[in-house]
């Protein structure tokens, strides 16, 4: 083989390797001849932080039976419109109630029995409180106007105040991301000097389901109603992922 060609080959491998080298970008020249690896720290660490809730939806349902659909589907007619009406009367907006669910159907102790028929209705709403200290007045206003089950407290927070303590979450994550990542580094003899990146991986809000509620027969609490409900913290939690710089200590 000619010198030349072989030598050029030699050349171009050379500038090949070197290409794969700094394509990899596993070192960072120095003012020297030294090349000195880049050196990270990788955590991913979760806060939670909690408030009182200051929102809460209701779930009640109204319930009929009859020997007739139609007889049924009227009857819930006629309970949705006392429902509504009470409701509104006491204070609420009338798109603060929505349908959550409506269903007419035969009942199943029936259908294989062709002397007997009955069918069964219900009719669930869907009640929105901006505050959480009138909960059992309306409870006791809906049970009042025709409402057979409640099926559902849940104690959640406004769009505002979910704002403001996911970012106490997230604080709370960071102080924990950075305490990891001190930790790791002293136990590699690095000294952590900056962050590289940072982002959210995951957000939560868990709202305070109520599990228990008693409508009292002939007593009241202090604002009236005749209903307790019990209520609790509402949490949110966030997870974020966090790469720091690090140097040797």
């Amino acid at each position: 083989m000619d010198r030349r060609l072989t030598a050029l080959i030699g050349i171009a491998a050379l500038v090949a390797l070197a290409g794969c080298s700094g394509f990899a970008g596993t070192a960072t020249p120095t003012d020297g001849d030294e090349a000195q690896l880049e050196r990270s720290i990788e955590v991913t660490a979760a806060g939670e932080a909690t408030s009182a809730p200051d929102r809460a939806t209701l779930r009640v349902a109204v319930t009929a039976t009859g020997e007739d659909a139609v007889a049924v589907r009227d009857e819930l007619d006629a309970s949705e419109e006392e429902l509504r009406g009470a409701l509104t009367e006491w204070g609420l907006d009338d798109d603060a109630i929505r349908t959550d669910g409506y269903n007419v159907r035969e009942s199943y102790e029936t259908r294989d029995d062709p002397n007997r028929t009955r069918y069964e209705g219900t009719h669930r709403y869907t009640i929105e409180l901006d505050g959480v200290d009138a909960v059992g007045e309306v409870i006791d206003v809906a049970v009042d106007a025709g409402a057979d089950e409640v099926q559902r407290i849940r104690f959640g927070l406004s769009e505002e105040r979910e704002r403001a303590v996911r970012e106490e979450a997230i604080a709370n994550a960071m102080t924990y991301a950075h305490d990891d990542a001190s930790t790791l580094a002293d136990e590699a003899n690095l000294t952590v000097t900056g962050v590289y990146e940072v982002s959210t991986a995951q957000s939560q809000s868990r709202p305070y389901m109520a599990e228990s509620y008693a409508r009292a027969a002939d007593a009241g609490d202090a604002s009236g109603a005749s209903t307790a409900v019990e209520t609790g913290d509402v949490s949110v939690s966030v997870s974020v992922n966090v790469v720091y710089e690090a140097v040797p200590a």
